[in-house]
């Protein structure tokens, strides 16, 4: 048995494919990516969109990787093999945008892209035209993986699979096993590894031990389950559990008809079309959805969420698709809301994931065993994120959590890119103030050009805002791992003049995180969780830039921090207040 994976194991967050199409889409370079020169290109392309880092990289194979991926799943016209029986014109021109990349570059929420990736992941087949070199019968990755779940929910009460029941087990199974024989080996796995004194140790002589067996390298197990628990988590139907993943309950129904359809591709080209186009989904049958629609429905009345479907068309698929979509939506913001709440019992995690931003090539053990880590290629947006999560925490919010935050997130809450470019990262709403949160990962004297102008025009913007529909005062938070003098000189200065040349006094205090977290930290360890500490806070930071040029400026502002977490440490709550 070969073990198999989705997409890309050099690619493995699929929400960048997109930041690569949506960059190739307005690009001289669609259609013409194979051969040295081209592949050089498009590396440089996809490094001066943000989408890579440009590194060393003297085979340029960052190019044609992505292109290999792109093309396996049907977002580019992949190349025809001439021994098919077919012609490259009967799919499509190589190297272009298909009509499922399309429909991907175009999505604009997370469920859209999600449903891209359904498509291309329910069209994918092992083995294909692509993928030969295998000895079981054609079937489909992901509804065999969503089978065996249903059928551990159906003999244990749970659907969750572990992380290293995926690597040993999972991937290393087809349609060929009985979904009985396979959960009986991960029941098996499962008990062996509850009964062991140190899962570490057992799950890498397990390893060890399949690696023997099946000639792989040990890494090789995990490399495919994470790439696998990624592009399965893509399609939005599965969420997180531990390590591992678990059906989303709100899919349940959706997931059930699924896989119900076990027909095969009936050629090598239907096989190629259909990845292109993507894959039928059930709802895409009018009975199927209304079935999926009453699901959803229920879902919501169990939950007492109001819907009123009364004189809302449902005569045809799309217009189910659209009642659908709002009830997902709906469900969507309740379990954010939810997920807002859980944040001050998950402060210490929080404070992990900010040590982690300023050295995220680490991972980190919390205090009940887990390991967290921050994705390399995603640190920008997992920065953005933790500071969301941070003020979740503190949990004084006027505003949603969905409005406070301007990046997308999947159904996992963690994030799916960052926030656009057109506004500010976070904007937190409280009883009497606003603030205007930005990040960035830039440290050097670039780091006022990129950020002084954009971040005053954004807190203006708002100020603007503010004053004309509540009044509120709006302060701004600029938090970086290290303050450049420039960019803290730009906001010591903090004047923007509107188009009609009157002049505002913008109030932005630039804060490392270090001095952030350790503020953050001692709030909860005191338990003077307080939101009116954080604008007293930064007013005294604000008071004190008349008097500082912008290097003594940043070192008070550090001195103040260090001032109040010492109070705070001691529980001096009278003599914190008396430092105002």
């Amino acid at each position: 048995m070969k073990a198999w994976h989705f997409g890309n194991t050099t690619v493995r967050s699929p929400f960048r494919l997109r930041d690569g199409l949506v960059a190739l889409a307005s690009s001289q370079l669609q259609g013409n990516l194979h051969g040295r020169e081209q592949e050089i290109a498009f590396r440089r392309l996809l490094g001066e969109c943000g989408v890579v880092e440009l590194g060393d990289d003297d085979t340029y194979s960052v190019g044609r990787k992505w292109r290999s991926a792109l093309s396996k799943l049907g977002f580019l016209y992949p190349t025809i093999a001439s021994n098919l029986g077919f012609s490259q014109s009967e799919v499509g021109p190589v190297d272009i945008i298909t009509p499922n990349g399309w429909r991907l570059v175009r999505a604009e929420t997370v469920p859209a892209m999600q449903e891209c990736f359904l498509r291309s992941l329910a069209a994918h087949f092992i083995p294909s035209p692509v993928e030969k070199d295998f000895e079981f019968s054609v079937f489909s990755p992901l509804r065999h993986t969503l089978a065996i779940m249903l059928e551990l929910e159906r003999q244990t009460g749970a659907s969750a699979i572990s992380f290293v029941e995926m690597a040993l087990v999972v991937q290393l199974t087809s349609s060929d096993d009985s979904l009985k024989k396979i959960v009986e080996q991960i029941l098996e796995l499962r008990t062996r590894r509850d009964e062991a004194p140190n899962k570490r140790q057992f799950d890498g002589a397990a390893r060890e031990e399949a690696a023997t067996y099946y000639d792989y390298q040990p890494a090789t197990f995990n490399d495919y389950a994470d790439t696998n628990f990624r592009y399965i988590k893509a399609t939005g139907l599965v969420k997180s559990k531990g390590r591992g993943i678990s059906l989303a309950p709100e899919k349940h129904v959706f997931i059930e008809k699924l896989i119900q359809d076990t027909s095969v591709p009936d050629s090598d080209k239907s096989y190629f079309l259909t990845l292109c186009n993507g894959a039928s989904l059930p709802t895409d049958n009018k009975n199927l959805a209304l079935t999926v629609l009453d699901d959803l429905l229920q879902q919501l009345n169990k939950r007492g969420i109001p819907f009123d479907i009364s004189g809302q068309p449902a005569d045809s698929p799309a217009e189910i698709a659209v009642i659908r979509h709002n009830i997902e939506g709906l469900l969507a913001e309740k379990n954010e809301e939810e997920y807002a709440n859980k944040q001050a019992a998950e402060w210490e995690e929080i404070a992990a994931y900010m040590e982690l931003i300023t050295n995220p090539r680490r991972s980190k053990t919390l205090s009940n065993g887990e390991e967290i880590k921050v994705p390399q290629a995603e640190v920008p947006a997992y920065f953005e994120w933790v500071l969301w999560r941070a003020f979740l925490a503190i949990d004084s919010l006027a505003n949603k959590p969905y409005e406070a935050r301007r990046f997308k997130i999947d159904q996992d809450f963690l994030p799916v890119g960052t926030a656009p470019g057109n506004g500010p990262d976070l904007i937190f709403e409280f009883n009497d103030f606003v603030l205007v949160v930005e990040v960035t990962l830039t440290t050097n004297s670039r780091q006022e050009a990129a950020e002084g102008e954009p971040v005053r025009r954004h807190v203006a913007n708002l100020v603007i805002d503010h004053q004309a529909r509540t009044g509120k005062p709006v302060y701004g938070l600029f938090i970086a791992n290290r303050i450049d003098s420039n960019t803290a000189e730009t906001f010591r200065i903090g004047v923007w003049y509107t188009n009609d040349d009157n002049k505002m006094k913008l109030d932005i205090i630039p804060v490392k995180l270090e001095n952030f977290k350790s503020f953050f930290e001692a709030l909860f360890v005191s338990g003077e969780i307080k939101v009116e500490l954080i604008r007293e806070l930064l007013e005294k930071c604000g008071s004190l830039r008349t008097a500082h040029e912008a290097p003594a400026w940043k070192r008070e502002i550090e001195q103040v921090f260090e001032q109040h977490i010492a109070c705070l440490k001691s529980n001096e709550t009278k003599t914190y207040a008396k430092i105002f």
